[in-house]
């Protein structure tokens, strides 16, 4: 969308954006399809309707995750127009002799019956069909005089349990949105307070005149720095330190090319290294804790820390050899001035023991979602962040998150999740193929759509394989969940991959094909360091 005098003008691409949403939103609702609940169709729809946003992003993606929000409680919640009122239609079956009983034709579901339990419960009980005329005989041990049954086997409540709409409201504040709010308000005081420049100037200077060490340190601090700021703005906080060099070496030194390509490259792989790193990291953690998997700050970070610096360090010995510099030395000239005003000095102190806490969840047992409340409650007492702090956090990032748990809750609840991998008999496949296909999913959409909303859309599939048990026994859904997030990071082939990527392609020094190669390398050879994890370090630290 553009804007012209206060009118916003719809492009072709905006009309194609919203057509195809609408129209994916619908084609469920007009087609049935077999083994998929009424609720289930709806979800669908949502589904279509969300992921055809997203992808042309005709309405902001997080105004498409509040549009999820708003869709799911108004349509699937116990509160809503379709789940409302009305219970489940029942009728006293007819006994005929022994164990055989006579039962309304539309009450039958191929060769299962459902005894209402409830005014919207029920249980499923196996029947053998004797025959069928104006009213069906079948043979059930499990029936007993006086059950009810279902009279409507096709019935909205059958294959739902509705669930309240607090249930996709409350995501709005889910213990993994208050964890990254807590982490936006940190990164805040600190750009407030420079401690991330301060920081930046203070580490390089161990790292000498060589370009090959001074680009591993820009690396390595923008690295540390975006495991705990968004990698957006870290990469726009260290373009501003990678630039005045850049601008320093000549024209046809590739030192230029490496200098501002080592930036998005080390943000978006250090956002991997803590869960408020990036938000795909809250979808996975959002994902395991809703099976009762809880990993802590500490086990994340000791998960995802070493794999993060390989690939660091595998990046910077690419992107060497990609772009040798042809200067030798260069004399670089950074000064810190740590802020030591009251003020800073409390945010210094918050900052260390907020972390010191997440660390160390393991050892006084505090959730990490208690201790956020620290720096929440913290810098806005200590007027550490004014009103105008506050109102500036990328607030529209917490929609986006809590769109995306929203979104899984109804994909499980309405058995659409389920059924989407109900068509393939996963158990063939090996463990470590299913690993490796939802890592490549993952990867591939987040070239084309934000790291996010690839999350979004596949954890909840690994979700349900692991919880219906279509993978086989052996399959691992806190390893699947690792490999999406790891790709996810991983994925940063095009400017529009990432908002870091888009960032660097805007100094006018990086090309598209540079980083396409940079990316394409780093990426998929990352992701099978990814996978010689899961297979050896993770599920010794997991497990």
């Amino acid at each position: 969308m553009t804007e012209r005098k206060g009118f916003r003008i719809i492009t072709n691409k905006t009309f194609l954006g919203l057509f195809l949403g609408i129209a994916g939103f619908c084609l469920p609702l007009v087609v049935h399809f077999e083994g998929l609940s009424l609720a289930g169709h709806v979800a669908l729809g949502i589904f279509l309707l969300a992921a055809l946003l997203w992808v042309f992003e005709p309405i902001p993606i997080y105004a498409t995750s509040l549009l999820v929000i708003l869709l799911q409680s108004f349509l699937l919640s116990s509160q809503g127009v379709l789940f409302g009122d009305s219970e489940l239609p029942g009728e006293i079956p007819l006994q005929a002799e022994g164990n055989t009983w006579s039962v309304p034709v539309t009450a039958l579901d191929g060769n299962r019956l459902y005894v209402k339990t409830g005014e919207r419960t029920y249980q499923v009980v196996e029947v053998e069909v004797l025959g069928v005329g104006e009213r069906a005989i079948v043979r059930a041990t499990e029936l007993e005089p006086g059950a009810e049954i279902v009279s409507n086997a096709r019935h909205k409540f059958i294959g739902y349990a509705p669930v309240s709409f607090t249930n996709f409201i409350g995501t709005l504040a889910n213990p993994i949105i208050i964890l990254f709010l807590a982490g936006f308000m940190l990164a805040a005081g600190a750009v407030k307070h420079n401690l991330d420049k301060n920081l930046t100037g203070f580490l390089l200077k161990p790292f000498g005149s060589k370009p090959a060490f001074i680009v591993l340190g820009l690396m390595a601090i923008t690295a540390g720095i975006s495991a705990f700021m968004s990698n957006t703005a870290t990469t726009a906080m260290m373009m501003t330190v990678a630039m005045p060099i850049a601008m320093q070496v000549s024209k046809n030194d590739k030192l230029r090319i490496w200098l501002l390509l080592s930036i998005p490259v080390a943000a978006n792989l250090g956002g991997l290294a803590t869960p408020i790193g990036t938000p795909p990291n809250a979808i996975i953690l959002a994902a395991l804790s809703g099976q009762g998997i809880n990993i802590t700050f500490g086990k994340w970070m000791a998960l995802m820390v070493p794999l993060v610096i390989i690939l660091i360090l595998f990046a910077w010995a690419v992107m060497s050899k990609f772009f040798p510099p042809s200067v030798k030395s260069f004399n670089l000239r950074m000064d810190s001035s740590f802020d030591r005003s009251p003020r800073a000095l409390l945010l210094y102190s918050i900052f260390g023991l907020t972390l010191f806490l997440w660390i160390t969840e393991a050892l006084h047992g505090i959730p990490n979602a208690i201790v956020a409340m620290l720096p929440i409650v913290g810098l806005t007492m200590s007027g550490v962040l004014a009103t105008e702090d506050i109102r500036k956090l990328p607030w529209e990032v917490l929609w986006l998150v809590a769109g995306g748990i929203a979104l899984g809750i109804s994909m499980d609840n309405t058995g659409l999740a389920a059924w989407v991998v109900g068509g393939l008999n996963w158990a063939v496949f090996p463990e470590l193929a299913l690993i490796l296909a939802f890592g490549l999913v993952a990867y591939l959409i987040s070239i084309f759509l934000s790291n996010t909303v690839a999350a979004t859309l596949v954890i909840p599939l690994a979700v349900s394989l692991a919880v219906s048990g279509g993978a086989g026994e052996g399959f691992s859904l806190v390893l699947s969940a690792l490999i999406i997030g790891a790709a996810c990071s991983m994925s940063m082939v095009l400017p529009i991959s990432t908002p870091p990527n888009a960032i660097a392609m805007s100094t006018g020094m990086v090309k598209t094909s540079d980083m396409a190669r940079v990316g394409l390398v780093v990426g998929l050879i990352g992701l099978m360091v990814a996978l010689v994890f899961a297979l050896t370090i993770w599920p010794i630290l997991v497990y």
